[in-house]
């Protein structure tokens, strides 16, 4: 394919719930512009997107995809992106490289999660939108109640173009309502408009024609005095009203039974915009200021990284977008986050699975190169005579963590490296060493995310890990001030062992941590044994009295003891100390302390009762409801070992509508009966 201007490019996001029939849509898609030779099967394994083994496992589009298409003297790059929810991150890249998306909606299922969702997202983005009304071809397929719902919960601006004739089993064609032609199939041939349908056709072209002359003065004012609008006035109308986002077009088909595929990239090519007709761009450059700049081939290289992957047999694969300049095989630019200069081999054109060589790709265009050094997702390439950047990809925070633990000692070796390249390939998963509890969690979007990581981290890495929930850190403390003593006496064949302390222990006000004072006098305990003393303590705190965590917001005072000019030592001393911790814990009255987390919960309306019942079995404490359209916001703290799976339950409770933050607030006492649970499980835990 011959390099296209960016004024022949259309980078068009496809969004969906999962199984609208997207992935179906673009493999129809792919097969009318003639970029695949036979149309693929998501069933079989064999669609140009779904290559993935897990993808092809799962049935699922896990990734997003660049599916490039040659139409009417156009380059389409189509990115096919998950509709599951846990892969939000892919949607999230592919937003941000697309000036346009098309939503699709099950003519069966109707407007679902997801489908709110992803219309967020895009609306988030700012980006033209058109909406295809899939599956016409399957049973319950219903156009005007999947339009009624796109009506109702994603705008009312949202007016067909199309009518579809027939549905299920009858479906044959769609009409175009501003020509009042009627197509079908692929090759698309011209059939005859039911009669059955004029009224209803004359009504939604009347709709059409009303919403959109409302952006030209001239033609509205023609038109309200009861002129003739012609054709061609109205495609007019129709595509500024479509750039401007005022009015998002409405069409009809099946992508399985590639019937109004066609249709849907001659309304892409007609309506979406091109990177040119996007205008220039924001940028900012060394000095901080925001710069924008123009989307030409003359204009300075700006480039993105919005997907790094691994492959087995190339090793690590970087995609690009570039906004302006233009990117070569065989060159030199400059990583502007990283500030450093990257090696380009050879840059090649990506298609699902496969890809094509090229000498260079040009502004707007989307393409991939192997073995960046420095490169990551979110990184700027640039030119370092004149070094922009790019805003990044806003990644939303996991929402679940689980404790990542190895097979075996062989993949102990290899976890921490292979964790890290798991990520860097998904931004929207974490992976970091809890310091309080030693473990190593991977935080993503859901159960079914961390677990396709743990698969992909067996099956590109040879690591194989289970996923468990975290330990909570749990800390303890005590509750009165006590002096303890203890003398630590051995005697061996040669020298003894001798060290005797007398400490003060005293209870400080919550998240105060740990302190340690030497007042001792008349050189009791020898100055060159405190360090001893003090290293005692500090390792007999890490391990409490009560279920073995560490113990914090305390003072601990030396005052006094005893030594022996020959038998006392270091190790003496620090045991000595040791005990007397452990003895003086004891006596203080313990208790657990556990972390309370704020946690803000987002809901529509109808499920905010449930919620806060929820929220009420977590020992969560509401502290406040916001209402914020149709939404309440809801505002709570609650113990983290109460929320540790709050991710899978909210989604259950609010069929996928309700979303969350959580962040870290303070440690209290845990309850009386909740404490006896956790020493018992400790105690049966050391007993094991």
């Amino acid at each position: 394919m011959q390099q296209p201007g960016p004024d022949k490019i259309r980078n068009v996001a496809l969004l969906s719930h999962s199984g609208s029939g997207k992935t179906s849509l673009a493999e129809a898609m792919l097969f009318d512009a003639g970029a695949v030779s036979r149309m693929g099967n998501i069933a079989d394994g064999t669609t140009a997107s779904d290559y993935d083994p897990d993808e092809i496992k799962h049935r699922i589009s896990l990734n997003l995809t660049i599916l490039p298409a040659a139409w009417k003297n156009n380059k389409i790059n189509i990115i096919d992106t998950p509709g599951y929810p846990d892969f939000v991150g892919e949607v999230k890249s592919a937003l941000r490289v697309c000036e346009s998306a098309v939503v699709v909606v099950c003519a069966a299922s109707g407007v679902e999660v997801g489908t709110e969702q992803v219309w967020s997202y895009a609306l988030d983005a700012g980006i033209p939108r058109l909406i295809f009304i899939s599956k016409m071809d399957r049973e319950n397929a219903n156009f005007a109640g999947a339009l009624e719902q796109i009506q109702n919960k994603l705008s009312a601006r949202c007016l067909p173009i199309q009518i579809p004739i027939g549905s299920q089993k009858e479906f044959k064609g769609i009409v175009d309502i501003i020509a009042k032609k009627a197509y079908a199939g692929a090759p698309v041939k011209e059939i005859e408009v039911p009669a059955s349908m004029a009224a209803d056709i004359d009504s939604a072209r009347e709709k059409l024609i009303e919403a959109v002359v409302e952006i030209d003065d001239e033609i509205m004012t023609r038109y309200l005095d009861g002129g003739e609008i012609t054709t061609e006035e109205i495609y007019k109308c129709l595509k500024a009203s479509t750039l401007q986002g005022t009015i998002i077009p409405v069409l009809a088909g099946s992508g399985l039974a590639n019937n109004g595929a066609i249709g849907l990239l001659d309304a892409i090519v007609e309506y979406l915009p091109s990177p040119a007709a996007a205008g220039p761009f924001k940028a900012t450059d060394a000095a901080g200021k925001e710069a924008e700049v123009n989307p030409a081939a003359e204009s300075p290289l700006t480039a993105l990284v919005f997907k790094t992957t691994t492959d087995p047999h190339v090793g690590k694969v970087s995609f690009f977008r570039v906004y302006s300049g233009v990117l070569s095989s065989n060159s030199q630019v400059w990583n502007v986050n990283k500030a450093a200069v990257e090696r380009i081999g050879q840059v090649s054109i990506p298609r699902g699975k496969s890809q094509e060589t090229a000498n260079q790709v040009g502004t707007g265009d989307i393409g991939l190169v192997v073995k960046l050094a420095n490169t990551a997702s979110g990184d700027t390439l640039g030119a370092k005579e004149r070094p922009l950047k790019l805003s990044p990809i806003n990644f939303p925070p996991p929402v679940l963590s689980k404790a990542v633990h190895p097979k075996s000692k062989a993949d102990l070796d290899k976890m921490s490296s292979g964790l890290a390249r798991i990520c860097e390939e998904d931004p929207s998963l974490k992976s970091q060493r809890e310091a309080d509890t030693g473990e190593l969690t991977l935080g993503g979007m859901g159960d079914t995310h961390l677990e396709i990581a743990a698969s992909r981290l067996h099956r590109k890495f040879g690591v194989e890990v289970n996923l468990d929930v975290p330990r909570v850190p749990y800390k303890e403390t005590i509750t009165v001030p006590v002096e303890s003593e203890y003398k630590h006496k051995k005697q061996t064949g040669g020298h003894g062992q001798f060290g005797h302390v007398l400490i003060r222990m005293e209870p400080l006000p919550p998240n105060s941590g740990f302190e340690f004072e030497a007042k001792v006098v008349g050189g009791s305990v020898p100055r060159n044994f405190i360090p001893a003393v003090e290293k005692g303590v500090k390792e007999a705190r890490v391990e409490g009295v009560i279920a073995g965590f560490p113990a914090v917001d305390m003072r601990v005072t030396l005052f006094d003891g005893s030594f022996h000019p020959v038998d006392s030592s270091e190790m003496a001393f620090k045991i000595a100390s040791a005990q007397a911790f452990k003895k003086g814990m004891i006596d203080a009255s313990p208790v657990l302390l556990e972390p309370i987390m704020n946690i803000t919960v987002t809901v529509p309306d109808s499920f905010t009762g449930d919620i806060i019942g929820d929220l009420n079995t977590k020992r969560a404490r509401v502290s406040g409801m916001n209402p914020n359209q149709g939404r309440n916001v809801i505002q709570a703290q609650a113990p983290l070992a109460e929320i540790l799976r709050y991710a899978i339950d909210l989604r259950s409770m609010t069929q996928g509508r309700g979303t969350f933050t959580v962040g870290f607030s303070h440690y209290e006492h845990v309850p009386g009966p909740v404490a006896q649970k956790i020493i018992a499980a400790h105690k049966s835990a050391a007993q094991a």
